[in-house]
């Protein structure tokens, strides 16, 4: 705006105001009948007087303001932080302890001793199959084994006396262990009709019921040991050199909306040859309710810088014509170009190792079309 202009501008105010500010002091000096009392018109005169000394200031700062020409730009100070890159993946929870049990015997299901959300121990007999005929074999055999042990101490007792034929001795010996043999063959015959937890843990699954005929290999009970769970996860090979044991990962539970920071426990140094990935675990305390087969998105941090660095976004970084990267910040009211060297990158944020301090005041809009030596202006 031009100086005349604003001469202008300033003289319509005054020839606005002036007139109702005499006439305020006009009618507070005549002592005539007035309409309004002298405090009202007092207060009228004053707020006019604040009217007027506002709009001067403003036209003042206008006219200060005419000569210079300014980009409106936004700026923000720089903090420094650890930066971390990340490895993203896809994993799942894994029981370290998850058996699917079956009878070793084929028969009918006589008794079912669990259901499922049942908490059981090691040796625990959940299930059991018909088991008579061997139980009536086992009666049969202790009634013979009876008589045939009291045989061989009689032969024993004589051949220690040297009586007798050693032959004699030596057939009684061998039917009394043949049917001692036979007696603990059915005993572990029984013992396969029999359905045992081999773990301690939880009763997830029941796929039996009584009077149903099974067999070896069809699935009956399943139990699971809650408090051993862990996530895997199959990485690809150009990973393999930068992840190892110790390293921190987020995990997050899209399913629950959870998330929680652990450490990998195993990392594999063997390479599948059929889809070139390598495999890695993480093990999961029991403080919340995890489910075995869920599935989780994991963020592996593969990079740490060593102290607190400098970081921006990676849209504020331009190239000049030689390639150079630089950003642009503010000083003095002047855009200032700052050549700088770009470290690592993640998540549209980059690694700053040189060229910016924190306490540079960074350009974060209005830099497009930003020429170094511009005269700038903060918005606020």
């Amino acid at each position: 705006m031009s100086n005349t202009n604003m001469q202008h501008t300033k003289k319509k105010i005054q020839n606005y105001f002036l007139p109702a500010l005499i006439s305020a002091m006009v009618l507070i000096s005549c002592g005539g009948e007035k309409k309004e009392s002298l405090n009202d018109l007092k207060a009228k005169q004053a707020d006019l007087k604040t009217q007027l000394a506002d709009v001067a200031s403003k036209i003042s700062k206008l006219e200060g303001d005419s000569g210079k020409k300014f980009i409106l730009v936004e700026a923000s100070g720089i903090k420094p932080e650890i930066f971390k890159t990340y490895i993203n993946a896809q994993g799942r929870v894994d029981a370290e302890e998850s058996v699917s049990l079956a009878s070793e015997m084929p028969g009918t299901i006589t008794k079912i001793n669990v259901k499922a959300g049942d908490p059981v121990t090691k040796g625990q007999v959940l299930a059991e199959t018909d088991a008579r005929a061997l139980q009536q074999s086992i009666s049969d055999i202790q009634t013979n084994a009876e008589l045939v042990n009291q045989l061989y101490e009689k032969q024993k007792a004589l051949w220690d006396q040297k009586i007798g034929t050693e032959v004699q001795f030596l057939q009684a010996k061998t039917q009394k262990e043949s049917l001692e043999k036979k007696m603990a063959t059915l005993h572990e015959q029984v013992r396969m009709t029999k359905i045992i937890s081999p773990i301690d843990g939880t009763v997830d699954a029941v796929d039996i019921k009584l009077g149903q005929l099974t067999a070896p290999g069809l699935p009956a009970i399943r139990v699971i040991n809650f408090n051993n769970l862990k996530i895997k996860a199959d990485l690809a090979e150009s990973y393999a050199a930068k992840v190892h044991k110790g390293d921190e990962v987020l995990i997050k539970f899209p399913d629950s909306n959870d998330t929680l920071t652990s450490r990998i426990n195993y990392s594999s140094r063997s390479i599948s040859n059929l889809n070139r990935t390598f495999g890695i675990e993480i093990l999961l305390d029991n403080k919340k309710e995890y489910h075995p087969n869920q599935i989780t998105i994991l963020s592996i941090n593969d990079y740490r810088s060593q102290k607190p660095v400098v970081s921006i976004p990676l849209n504020y970084v331009q190239k000049d014509l030689k390639g150079q990267t630089f950003v642009l910040v503010a000083d003095n009211d002047k855009a200032v170009k700052k050549n700088i060297t770009l470290g690592k990158e993640y998540n549209g944020r980059v690694e700053i190792t040189a060229g910016l301090l924190p306490a540079d005041l960074l350009i974060t809009a209005g830099y497009d079309g930003l020429n170094e030596g511009d005269a700038i202006k903060i918005k606020n």
